[in-house]
């Protein structure tokens, strides 16, 4: 009876500490990639503002100038409703991107492109880095936490 038991515990164990099989790390890069993509053109067709209240976790950070911080979904959404940002625009691409190992969190990093216009209609163009930080949602869906 011992040794069933101890068998049994084996294998609980074995079983528990299983990387679970729906986790395909290659099919996870391409959905964040893909939610990287959806951010982006939702941010050219729709705005800035829409584009990160849309993809923002409620929990969500952005990083600004300064080392300045804007912490939760609706700061954000107030943050991006100054009239400055009306007349920006961005766009990015990621040059990496993965997943942690139970595809809960990923990350993201690559080039933008943010272009702003004055008031005489001039364009002018910052061109940096971009981190973000993503978590899957329940609904399966990927918000950023850190951008």
């Amino acid at each position: 009876m011992k040794k069933i038991i101890l068998c049994s515990l084996t294998m609980l164990l074995i079983c528990c500490n299983k990387k679970p099989d729906s986790v395909n790390p290659e099919a996870l890069k391409a959905e964040v990639f893909k939610a990287e993509d959806d951010f982006k053109n939702l941010a050219q067709t729709k705005g800035i503002q829409e584009a990160f209240y849309t993809f923002a976790d409620s929990n969500a950070v952005i990083k600004r100038d300064n080392d300045s911080l804007i912490q939760g979904k609706e700061a954000i959404k107030t943050f991006f409703n100054d009239p400055k940002f009306k007349k920006a625009t961005v766009t990015w691409k990621p040059d990496f991107v993965d997943v942690s190992n139970d595809g809960t969190m990923a990350y993201t990093y690559g080039k933008f492109v943010w272009t702003t216009t004055d008031s005489l209609g001039n364009k002018k163009k910052f061109k940096g880095r971009f981190h973000t930080v993503w978590k899957k949602q329940k609904d399966g869906n990927w918000k950023f936490v850190w951008d």
